[in-house]
């Protein structure tokens, strides 16, 4: 296993593992359209198959986590790529880190706040107004909980 970042000969790869977990390569946050395939990111490879990947944006002091998944739960990869975007986030100053996931996301938000995220907000009903832009979005996710909200996360850098 390796990480290594998102460099334009992966481009292909990353994106057609965003469109296998996302199923598209946009997304809807916070009211926006986001290309994920213009974003940095990390990418994690065993067997030069990919096996995690984490995408994120900076926009001045602030670093966005976009996406982050993996394929094999349990074995360090979820933190692995948390870590180097961490890392990546004090390398170019950035005050503290974000991401927003969904209400049903329950693996995410344990995950989140175990290595030191707080939530800071819900967005109630962010989900409705997403699925305006992306009509994709199903109405139910993870243990069939019906999607809904967006909740948002933050992690302060400011050591």
């Amino acid at each position: 296993m390796y990480i290594k970042p998102i460099l334009i000969d992966d481009r292909q790869r990353t994106n057609d593992f965003i469109k296998s977990r996302w199923f598209s390569t946009e997304m809807v946050v916070g009211g926006e359209i986001v290309n994920m395939t213009k974003l940095q990111g990390f990418v994690v490879y065993e067997n030069e198959e990919i096996i995690g990947l984490a995408t994120y944006r900076i926009n001045g002091c602030e670093c966005e986590i976009m996406s982050l998944d993996s394929l094999k739960e349990n074995q360090g990869i979820g933190t692995a790529l948390l870590n180097k975007i961490i890392e990546e986030a004090i390398n170019k100053k950035c005050t503290k880190i974000k991401l927003i996931t969904t209400n049903d996301n329950i693996n995410a938000i344990r995950f989140y706040q175990k290595r030191g995220f707080d939530m800071v907000r819900i967005h109630h009903n962010a989900v409705d107004a997403a699925r305006k832009l992306k009509p994709s979005i199903p109405l139910l996710g993870n243990y069939g909980i019906p999607i809904k909200h967006e909740i948002e996360f933050e992690m302060n850098l400011d050591r």
